[in-house]
């Protein structure tokens, strides 16, 4: 039986989220986009009212929440601002690793803390050599005792500079190739962890990106996640389930791309008739709907699935690698509709197209995805 219908739990959600960045996320974006400020007090009251680490176990004090409803959150959030967002969200990326290796003792060790008061994590996979080609990977983590001593360069990580750990994936076996690699969580205050300056990005600017460097970063053996060489098998399994998520924010910049221009459509005129009026304008904007309505779609079809325990490699590429070009296209042809204006940073759209572009690159490229559902489709024949 197919049922589009939202329970009441995830409506309440989706109005918890909607409301919250209607009053507190929205009037703040254009400071924080400007000044390229980390959203610390937006973080501290979403963390309050529950909006923060939705995914976390139970037994961490958590909610235990599926990708489905979180996915549903973060749209209503990212329609606001998706740098903001991705701020608020990017624990759930980092803890993802730890959710699925389920070990009790780590994350209630890492994550519990989380849940007692605001904190953050970073997911340390990029380097500045390897990021599409996870498999690349050349930090190296050498066991000695009962310790691990890590070595490596990451690139691009997300908040790190107000991360009180990383999951971190090094090479425990050089000559094994992906096999080879294992995953850590590392304190962000182990001595031989730097951060480096903040990356001034053209997009997300609310975001914190940043690069990390760890030399001779001694950690517990204890900190392992699972057995290693299980550490790319334990990454791949991790973007299943942040990729709907991802595929989300990606959503909601063709909603808040269509809604912007479909409002200064019907306002501006040009010929005597609003904009809106002609078919060159108007089918830009069905054009958008019509990606909007697909995307939420493959998003909550791609969070459905795993939470279902199901296999969703496939179809978490295929949202994510659609909602990351319907959003570059919807923000790209709303900044046309707005004509002179959009090109101005006083106008709303220059900066979903600045936001948009990020969506084709991080978490997997736009042609990852593609490759990854190709894989799935000849090898897998799924």
């Amino acid at each position: 039986m197919l049922n589009f219908e939202l329970t009441d739990t995830q409506k309440d959600l989706q109005k918890l989220a909607k409301d919250f960045a209607e009053k507190e996320i929205k009037p703040q974006v254009e400071h924080h986009d400007r000044e390229a400020k980390f959203p610390l007090e937006i973080a501290q009251k979403a963390f309050e009212v529950g909006l923060m680490n939705p995914g976390f176990p139970e037994y961490v004090g958590g909610m235990g929440l599926g990708i489905t409803e979180e996915v549903i959150m973060a749209e209503e959030l990212g329609v606001a601002c998706t740098g903001i967002s991705t701020a608020l969200y990017a624990n759930m990326l980092a803890s993802a690793p730890l959710i699925v290796v389920d070990d009790k003792e780590i994350n209630k060790k890492f994550m519990g803390p989380m849940m007692e008061e605001l904190q953050f994590a970073s997911y340390c996979v990029t380097e500045p050599g390897a990021g599409s080609d996870v498999a690349g990977v050349k930090t190296t983590a050498k066991k000695v005792g009962d310790e691990y001593v890590i070595n490596g360069s990451k690139q691009w990580i997300t908040g790190a500079k107000y991360a009180k750990w990383f999951y971190v994936l090094a090479s425990t076996d050089a000559d094994a190739g992906h096999k080879g690699l294992t995953g850590f969580v590392v304190a962000a205050d182990t001595p031989g962890v730097t951060v480096h300056k903040k990356e001034d990005m053209m997009g997300q600017r609310a975001s914190s990106t940043h690069a990390v460097t760890f030399e001779d970063v001694k950690i517990p053996a204890a900190n392992r996640l699972s057995d290693e060489g299980e550490g790319f098998k334990i990454t791949m399994k991790a973007f299943d389930k942040t990729r709907p998520g991802v595929a989300a924010g990606a959503t909601s910049i063709i909603r808040a791309a269509l809604e912007n221009a479909k409002n200064y459509s019907m306002e501006r005129s040009a010929f005597g008739v609003p904009i809106a009026m002609h078919q060159a304008v108007s089918f830009m904007i069905a054009e958008m709907a019509i990606k909007y309505e697909a995307a939420r779609m493959l998003t909550w079809r791609s969070a459905w699935m795993i939470d279902r325990h199901e296999r969703n490699t496939k179809y978490a590429s295929i949202a994510k690698g659609f909602a990351a070009d319907a959003a570059m296209e919807s923000a790209t042809n709303a900044v046309q509709i707005f004509g002179g204006y959009g090109y101005s940073r006083e106008y709303p759209v220059e900066k979903l197209m600045r936001d948009a572009k990020i969506y084709q690159i991080y978490e997997g490229t736009s042609q990852i995805q593609r490759l990854i559902i190709a894989k799935e489709l000849f090898l897998r024949n799924a």
